[in-house]
């Protein structure tokens, strides 16, 4: 072609460079639109391949949910006849109506005042025993309604259980068995199979005893057996494995996007 021009045009050079310029300037903009064409297929191919490994991954790994926050309880004051708050839906109604009427027998009778909750997952840094505590100062925030006030909360991932009483409580649930309630009376059933309704009843009905006067039944006695082989999961065992398996997750994406884009624009720099 250049052969041709310089046969047509020998007798004007500028127009030849003219020409020249042109056919250069429309040969480059051919190689950078098949490059850009290139680099779109290539980039689109990597996005469904990356939708084709989160679909994947969602179908085997659920997010955690989100951690339970004091303020997403229901506000509850003293006197107030709101006993059980299920937040973690692990009671059945059957044990929350027996609760309930223990507990409104208990402070018709006595006039303390005894209230159990369980959430669903506690905050990061969070123990069981700060949420207690933040949920007791925001439901009763005056020395005088707090005085009569025993209030217990379970977190149904960790299992683990928090306590917090009044000032007039104190007298007769000593802080030893208020910790026994919690370590051992309640935590017997949920080592024996996670049964939270009697976890929870044979709670209810140790306080009552104690706050009604009577003498202290103790924990249970616990038969320590060997224990058989598992053929499950604990609570803390299965989030450490939905942990480790979202990092591979992520881990795969990355690998399915930097190191083909890596190896895309090596190419291209040697071509």
């Amino acid at each position: 072609m250049c052969c041709i021009l310089l046969h047509q045009h020998t007798r004007n050079p500028e127009l030849i460079l003219l020409k020249l310029k042109q056919i250069f300037a429309l040969n480059t903009m051919s190689y950078i639109h098949s490059d850009l064409v290139d680099l779109a297929s290539f980039l689109k191919n990597r996005l469904l391949l990356s939708l084709v490994i989160i679909t994947i991954s969602m179908g085997m790994f659920v997010l955690p949910a989100q951690a339970t926050a004091v303020y997403e309880i229901p506000v509850v004051s003293a006197g107030v006849p709101t006993w059980v708050v299920d937040k973690a839906e692990v009671l059945s109604l059957s044990t929350k109506g027996t609760v309930r009427g223990t507990l409104e027998q208990l402070a018709k009778q006595t006039g303390k005042e005894v209230r159990f909750v369980t959430i669903h997952r506690l905050d990061y840094g969070d123990t069981i025993q700060v949420f207690t505590d933040k949920l007791f100062k925001k439901w009763f925030t005056t020395a005088a309604e707090q005085a009569s006030q025993t209030l217990i909360v379970l977190d149904n991932v960790t299992n683990t259980i928090g306590i917090q009483t009044g000032i007039e409580v104190k007298p007769l649930l000593t802080d030893a068995i208020a910790t026994s309630i919690t370590t051992e009376t309640m935590q017997a059933p949920l080592r024996n199979g996670n049964k939270y309704n009697q976890a929870f009843i044979a709670g209810a009905d140790r306080l009552v005893a104690v706050l009604s006067g009577q003498a202290d039944p103790g924990p249970p006695v616990v038969i320590s057996t060997p224990e058989v082989g598992r053929t499950y999961l604990k609570a803390e065992e299965t989030e450490a494995n939905r942990t480790n398996f979202l990092v591979i997750v992520i881990g795969l994406l990355v690998i399915a996007t930097v190191i083909p884009m890596a190896t895309w624009w090596w190419y291209q720099n040697q071509s």
